[in-house]
């Protein structure tokens, strides 16, 4: 006989465990997500960088096999969609322990991006005037 929700939850609630703030998009939908994202909450000119760096980040891990790996992935990227959505990025910068935990290809792949939006800030600047 099959339990209810409920009866369900209630057991899930009583054996100490408890559920995940956030269920974990499947990659696709995520994508998806991250797209949307950016059209609806980016102004142009930061919408078509962040949406060539989504789709070389995808392709880059689409072989993952590690699961640890895939959820690192996929929650670090469903984190980020929710700030886009929620406009918490504006400003933020990214916290000690993460930057540390980062490789050296990681932090020059930062940097690049870093440099890619500046020149871009001061392209805009030029133009302007």
């Amino acid at each position: 006989m099959r339990s209810s929700i409920a009866r369900q939850a209630a057991a899930t609630a009583a054996s100490g465990f408890k559920p995940s703030p956030m269920a974990l998009l499947p990659p696709i939908p995520l994508y998806r997500r991250l797209f949307r994202a950016h059209r609806k909450h980016l102004p142009r000119e930061m919408r078509v960088l962040g949406d060539e760096y989504i789709k070389a980040e995808f392709r880059a891990h689409r072989k993952v096999d590690n699961p640890a790996h895939l959820i690192g992935f996929l929650t670090e990227w469903q984190l980020y969609a929710q700030k886009v959505e929620g406009d918490a990025w504006k400003g933020e910068k990214i916290e000690d322990g993460k930057l540390q935990k980062l490789s050296d290809e990681q932090v020059h792949q930062l940097y690049e991006l870093m440099q890619a939006i500046q020149k871009r800030g001061s392209d805009d600047d030029g133009s302007s005037s």
